[in-house]
């Protein structure tokens, strides 16, 4: 597993717990990327569970080329991060290869 310290040191800083890093990511507040994650026009791409702690992920698609993820912690905080649709799929990608976390069904 990578640690912070080979990660790329411009990319944002992620929990060690998700397997990928988002170089061209921006952390939202709380307010802004709820209601983001709320609006009628976004549409959750795809929701994922760690295998071992209370962990959750969820991907929106929020316009052509933006997507938010919802990263929930243990205690139930949400934290919001925007990055490109492109960097997204290279992160579902790394989730679908990570034997700790599986998607669920997002219906």
């Amino acid at each position: 597993m990578s640690t912070h310290s080979s990660r790329n040191a411009d990319s944002l800083h992620l929990p060690e717990i998700v397997p990928f890093e988002l170089a061209h990511a921006t952390r939202l507040s709380w307010e802004l990327g709820s209601r983001v994650v709320d609006d009628e026009e976004a549409t959750l791409h795809s929701s994922w569970e760690h295998g071992t702690t209370p962990w959750t992920l969820t991907v929106h698609r929020v316009t052509s080329n933006t997507v938010v993820l919802c990263l929930q912690t243990p205690v139930a905080r949400e934290r919001f991060y925007g990055a490109t649709r492109a960097e997204s799929e290279s992160a579902v990608n790394a989730l679908a290869a990570a034997p700790s976390w599986r998607r669920v069904d997002c219906s």
